[in-house]
């Protein structure tokens, strides 16, 4: 048996996903530093000593640089750092402005280089580290509408298979995590971009259609504890998987995706979504 991991620093710890993932890793007996904008968490995670709320903005590289230090300040090391912060925002490309689709990237994709790129050199002095990161079935699914949001999950699902690759001689692994239709809060705190929302858009009516359905299909989802577990699951082991899908049927999409002539699998994407 190696090194077991003992603290872990989470981002988007205040709600959904990370959330539950806070509480289940402290269940587990972890240290865990739950970061978010504000800083919270909900009742059922009050009142842990193993669990500490800290004000954590992935956009601001002051502010990710202040939480690493404290956290090495007073534990000494960071074993693990799980990446869960994310938005969303839904439009067509020809209606979603350069602005528009650096906010997507801006918290998905660089909130999540930030806080890795903080914490590797700790990592590396003690040769040992576990990076999770949050993509997307969506990653390897291109959801039309969401365009922003499928690419930005790719990058980072790229991203942690290089990243892997770069850091596996200093005792660094990586996972990246896909969930499939969750239900969370996301879903209410997803964004139009500003010209979709412009009801005499040609591409209005099947913009509502497609998000619609997806609004529809995350809201009757899994429950963000089936990403948490998987969560717990990876830290826990000695070697963790390069990418997981939680769920049968979500892995077996990602399957037939990889399977599917293009031409099919995007037939079918736009009969769903399109």
């Amino acid at each position: 048996m190696g090194r077991r991991v003992s603290v872990v620093l989470l981002t988007g710890g205040s709600s959904g996903i990370g959330a539950v993932t806070a509480r289940m890793l402290s269940d587990a007996g972890y240290k865990v530093y739950a970061g978010s904008r504000r800083g919270t968490l909900p009742e059922d995670c009050a009142n842990r000593e193993n669990l500490v709320p800290v004000v954590l903005d992935v956009n601001s590289q002051e502010s990710v640089s202040a939480v690493v230090a404290s956290v090495l300040s007073k534990e000494g090391h960071i074993d693990a750092v799980v990446c869960n912060a994310g938005n969303g925002i839904a439009g067509a490309v020809e209606q979603t402005s350069v602005d528009e689709a650096k906010y997507q990237f801006e918290t998905c994709f660089f909130g999540a280089h930030r806080v890795i790129r903080e914490v590797l050199p700790s990592m590396r002095a003690q040769k040992f580290g576990r990076i999770i990161t949050i993509s997307s079935v969506a990653a390897t699914v291109p959801i039309p509408y969401q365009t922003f949001y499928s690419s930005a999950k790719a990058a980072v699902l790229i991203y942690t298979k290089a990243l892997s690759l770069e850091v596996k001689g200093f005792g660094i692994q990586c996972c990246s995590i896909l969930p499939g239709d969750t239900k969370t809060g996301f879903t209410a705190a997803r964004k139009l971009t500003a010209e979709s929302s412009d009801t005499t858009s040609v591409y209005y009516d099947t913009l509502k259609r497609s998000v619609g359905r997806m609004e529809h299909d995350e809201q009757n989802g899994m429950p963000a504890s089936k990403i948490a577990d998987a969560i717990v699951k990876q830290l826990g082991r000695n070697r963790m998987a390069p990418s997981v899908t939680p769920r049968i049927d979500y892995k077996a999409i990602n399957l037939l995706v990889r399977l599917l002539p293009t031409r099919l699998m995007l037939w079918i994407v736009g009969k769903l979504y399109a």
